[in-house]
């Protein structure tokens, strides 16, 4: 099955599964970024690991973790010019009676404050209600991270509480405030009757 479904246009943008085409789209995306702006901002890769054999493994366990239903992971790209700026993902996708994902959104910060980040993250609500058929997004964000704060309240996601020690990152467990989306709030209707035949 090719991954066309999960293909999507804005006015600005085209967000879709990285392919080896994209190989020098990404090179330059990580040659043009600037230092990390903070210590969210994960920052260029190492000028060494920018090789296509690099680009091959990262296809490689994409394609075999979306496969598995684990892991979505669509590129953001400026339709214009076909330039790389970001990505957006569903992440450890857990099925069952949950059908819930966690969401992914990175904007490399040269393009930073140009509202790509929202632009994207809706296209994702899309897919991930749409095609993926889930019923639930969340995001986990610290405290802070003032920046996807301010994303996941434009986009007017629900904050749900604080879980705390969620996460072990930079050697330390991090609290994240829970900003949730489900399908019912952008409009879809979850098939429930597909999920009890699944788990008879």
């Amino acid at each position: 099955m090719t991954s066309e479904y999960l293909n999507r246009k804005t006015k600005r943008l085209e967000i879709r599964p990285l392919e080896l085409k994209d190989f020098e789209a990404w090179k330059n995306a990580h040659l043009a970024m600037s230092k990390p702006k903070n210590k969210w901002d994960l920052g260029p890769k190492p000028k060494q690991h920018l090789t296509k054999i690099e680009f091959k493994k990262i296809l490689k366990q994409r394609a075999g973790l979306q496969k598995k239903d684990h892991y979505y992971s669509l590129g953001v790209f400026l339709k214009k010019d076909g330039v790389l700026i970001g990505g957006v993902s569903a992440m450890e996708v857990s099925r069952g009676i949950s059908q819930t994902a966690f969401l992914g959104y990175n904007i490399f910060n040269p393009y930073w404050g140009q509202g790509y980040a929202k632009e994207a993250v809706r296209e994702m609500f899309d897919i991930a209600f749409k095609d993926i058929k889930l019923h639930r997004l969340e995001a986990g964000i610290e405290p802070g991270n003032i920046r996807s704060i301010a994303l996941a309240k434009a986009l007017k996601m629900r904050r749900e509480g604080l879980k705390k020690r969620a996460l072990f990152l930079r050697n330390t467990w991090v609290d994240l405030w829970m900003y949730t989306f489900t399908c019912e709030d952008v409009g879809y209707k979850f098939k429930t009757d597909a999920l009890k035949l699944k788990l008879r």
